[in-house]
């Protein structure tokens, strides 16, 4: 039993990855408030492009009501920027490198707009 944590602990200590030759990451900014009743403010950035800005408020489910941003460089060297509110309706992000659902084609459009008819009449279907 010895021997197989031995010999885990060393396959550990050789998979793990080496960081010593990468420059350290400067912090820039790291501004924090919290005023203990649920709402903040913060945020934060690195030299190397990382930058995270939030605020937040109590929300009437009694989760945190939250806004913010994020960015980060990607490999082209161009700068990754999502806004994002996260409340009791969820996570939603904003950026135009996030994926775009399809639009609607137009028969599809119609068949909603009779649908929509139909259930101001008091039409329903089983």
């Amino acid at each position: 039993m010895k021997l197989v944590l031995l010999v885990c602990l060393a396959a550990v200590a050789i998979a793990a990855p080496d960081f010593h030759g990468l420059p350290p990451v400067v912090i820039l900014r790291d501004d924090r408030q919290d005023s203990g009743d649920g709402n903040f403010n913060y945020a934060f950035e690195a030299d190397n492009g990382i930058a995270v800005e939030a605020s937040g408020t109590p929300g009437s489910a009694g989760q945190s009501n939250m806004q913010g941003v994020y960015r980060f460089p990607l490999p082209d060297g161009t700068l990754a920027e999502i806004r994002y509110v996260a409340d009791e309706l969820g996570f939603r992000p904003e950026s135009p490198l996030l994926p775009q659902p399809h639009p609607l084609p137009p028969h599809a459009i119609e068949q909603i707009r009779i649908a929509e008819e139909q259930r101001a009449q008091g039409i329903t279907f089983e």
